[in-house]
């Protein structure tokens, strides 16, 4: 078919789907208000979870996703959701359009383990080139957790930026987040960041008190938001470079052989068992990353992103009860496959709400999604702030109304096809890249 029939034809298809939409959504638009956080959404917890989850939890996304338990539209065609499954919480939704096709105590507020690091990466990997290199000192290294997962960064010796966000993603070196912390200002400036960041994510289940996720009164997230922290850092080049990487090597440190100062290397693998493997876990088909974490208090967490058949979805699970070796990961990799299965077929019980400020970020000819700064978003302003689709009746009448629908209507078609084209995040973000 020609390309401008093609286009012809996308339009209309996207019209039709336009209207379709406006028939079923407007009148439930009028009866009820969006969605907002419950109290629970922005109080404290303490650092020692409850046992159940709390009767009033967030309704970000949805009113479902404030429910207790599994929340999921089983239908003639859906496949059942596992039965086996023991996280205290756990969501899979289609990245690209943001459908929360299944969820289990999305909003619960949990402690996230090194998953955070998702959200401390999505704050600090724009604000500095890959290429930059530091010195570390003593104070870089001060301050971190009994028994905190290291890479290996020693006093004295200087890493790349590049280096250094290796050692987060591969390794969850807390050393390397604190080493890229003091970068950014110290600690508590970074803490400060993504705090504000994730309120700009609407990611309000969460509260930092560290950067690199170690077990802190207070630090808590939820499956909903490790998701959007997953989701929004999949924009950037670097993030999906880092979260996709299997094993790198390392710089290590400097020794002296016949008078010659020489570094060495060694070798670090990913911990992110989907996507490297172990004795019990096989690689998931199509895993691109995210982020994995295990702390006493928080358990086994991990947020994954994989794609088959033309579909990218995002999976998080946190605290399964089984206590078996790569629990986890088994029970994330089972959550997938239903969801490879139900996606297109399930009606979504909540959505992915979008950054506050994705809907005042334009397009802009020929930009790219990166790791540098302002790179983060690819939105636009959503065609239903244009204004109201009907207008008041003039001396026309009827006619002046259909003009003004067909008005709103064109506007929803832009913004339609530009979606088409640009979903946010971008559809082509998160193919499975060729192992090394």
């Amino acid at each position: 078919m020609p390309a401008p029939q093609q286009t012809i034809r996308r339009s209309l298809l996207v019209l039709s789907a336009a209207l379709s939409s406006l028939a079923l959504t407007a009148p439930l638009a009028l009866a009820a208000p969006s969605p907002t956080p419950t109290p629970s959404a922005t109080t404290s917890a303490s650092a020692s979870p409850t046992a159940t989850p709390p009767a009033n939890m967030s309704s970000v996304g949805g009113a479902r996703l404030a429910q207790a338990g599994t929340q999921v539209n089983l239908a003639s065609g859906v496949p059942v959701v596992p039965k086996d499954l023991t996280a205290r919480s756990w969501i899979v939704s289609d990245a690209e359009s943001g459908a929360v096709l299944a969820a289990h105590n999305a909003h619960w507020r949990l402690p996230p383990a090194s998953t955070l690091k998702m959200l401390f990466a999505d704050t600090v990997l724009p604000k500095f080139p890959k290429t930059t290199e530091h010195k570390v000192v003593a104070s870089d290294l001060a301050g971190m957790g009994a028994g905190s997962s290291l890479v290996g960064i020693k006093e004295g010796e200087s890493y790349t930026v590049h280096d250094l966000w290796l050692g987060v993603f591969l390794r969850s070196g807390n050393d390397a987040v604190h080493v890229l912390s003091h970068m950014n200002g110290g600690v508590d400036r970074t803490v400060a960041d993504m705090n504000a960041h994730a309120q700009d994510l609407q990611a309000l289940d969460t509260r930092v008190v560290t950067p690199d996720g170690y077990d802190e009164p207070g630090q808590v997230s939820s499956a909903y938001d490790l998701t959007l922290f997953a989701r929004s850092g999949l924009q950037k080049k670097d993030f999906r470079e880092y979260c996709s990487t299997v094993s790198a090597k390392f710089p290590g440190e400097t020794t002296k052989k016949k008078g010659k100062s020489v570094r060495g290397t060694f070798e670090i693998q990913n911990t992110n068992r989907l996507l490297s493997g172990d004795s019990d876990v096989s690689v998931y088909p199509g895993i691109a990353g995210v982020k994995n974490g295990n702390t006493t208090n928080a358990g086994a967490t991990f947020t994954g992103v994989a794609e088959r058949g033309g579909k990218v979805l995002l999976v998080t699970v946190m605290n399964p009860e089984k206590d078996e070796h790569n629990e986890v990961y088994k029970e994330a990799a089972k959550i997938l496959d239903w969801g490879f299965q139900a996606d297109g077929k399930v009606q979504p019980v909540g959505e992915l709400v979008a950054p506050k400020n994705a809907a005042q970020t334009s397009a802009q000819p020929g930009a790219t999604a990166s790791g540098e700064a302002g790179g983060d978003t690819a939105g636009t302003k959503p065609a239903a702030s244009a204004g109201p689709v009907a207008a008041e009746e003039d001396g026309s009448g009827g006619v002046g109304i259909a003009l003004a629908i067909v008005g709103g209507l064109l506007v929803l078609l832009a913004g339609a096809v530009f979606l088409v084209n640009r979903r946010w995040p971008l559809p082509d973000l998160v193919r499975r890249r060729p192992r090394p």
